[in-house]
């Protein structure tokens, strides 16, 4: 049977056998950033993707939990399913309550639609603003959006690179629900963690409390490569500087990567060079995510 879907040539699928960590995760560990991809002959992509990735669907991501030692999951909804949250609310009620979603949503989306995903488990918007996945809109879209699902309590997480940060700080800072920054705003590692450019970051992150960083995907923001040293001092400088206000999760299937594909257990260890301590662990992987995601539940 000729599959619905071809991955794109080159496309790296992700570590079909990850090693099991050493680093043993605190009780109630969240891998609070992955994806479901598919499966395409069940969840169709996107007719306006820009990039066809190999099936992952919620099977294997669960089966990935399991064998990191997390508990649960958030899962973010990918640009190659658009505004169809189909794959990733099905993956949410498949979870028994173990997963949370961040959907993406379009400004006509109905409240009916808005509720019931409520109920599956998502709890925030996703806006990816990376020129070379999606086409960004104006400001005044993005804020007819939040009108509809702030009443619901949900907050916004924003993709963007570091140059983009200046552009969208006036939309970022004004919306009036948690943000939450995606691959701590992708910085130039190769520049001083303490020159202008990663600077505006940290003010961004100090002069609004509602802002959030996840320090996550050293394989995708190195330059160096595998062990990721260049990495380390950024993702130090803010989970050290905002401890509560950070969270981590693997970027399963890891999408558009060009090198090597990731070891997830290995990613897993990576955390202790980050997150040095016991304590910023526990902050990091259970009660940020848990208070984010979950607080809610009481």
């Amino acid at each position: 049977m000729t599959p619905a879907f071809t991955m794109d040539p080159g496309w790296l699928a992700y570590c079909p056998h990850p090693s099991t960590p050493a680093l043993v995760l605190p009780e109630g560990a969240v891998d609070a950033h992955c994806h479901v991809f598919g499966p395409g002959d069940v969840f169709p992509y996107a007719p306006e993707r820009k990039y066809t990735p190999c099936d992952a669907g919620k099977d294997a991501l669960f089966a990935l939990r399991d064998h990191l030692g997390f508990s649960r999951n958030v899962i973010v909804q990918a640009t190659c399913h658009g505004a169809d949250n189909s794959a990733m609310v099905d993956a949410l009620r498949a979870s028994g309550g173990r997963a949370r979603g961040v959907a993406t949503v379009r400004p006509e989306v109905t409240d009916e639609t808005l509720a019931e995903m409520h109920a599956a488990g998502v709890r925030g918007v996703r806006f990816n603003f990376v020129r070379r996945l999606v086409d960004p809109k104006p400001d005044a879209y993005y804020r007819s959006i939040v009108e509809r699902i702030a009443p619901l309590g949900w907050h916004v997480v924003v993709y963007f690179e570091a140059a983009d940060l200046a552009e969208r700080w006036d939309l970022f800072t004004t919306l009036g629900v948690p943000v939450v920054v995606d691959h701590l705003g992708r910085p130039d590692v190769t520049r001083s963690v303490d020159g202008p450019e990663f600077g505006l970051f940290l003010r961004f992150m100090e002069e609004n409390e509602q802002v959030w960083a996840k320090p996550t995907c050293p394989e995708r923001l190195s330059v160096a490569g595998p062990p990721y040293d260049d990495v380390v001092p950024f993702m130090r400088r803010v989970i050290e500087g905002f401890p509560d206000r950070v969270l981590w999760g693997t970027d399963w299937p890891h999408p558009n990567l060009t090198r090597e594909m990731p070891d997830d257990g290995w990613l897993v260890d990576f955390v202790a060079r980050v997150a040095v301590t016991e304590d910023l662990q526990r902050r990091l992987l259970v009660d940020n995510p848990t208070r984010l995601y979950w607080g809610d539940d009481g």
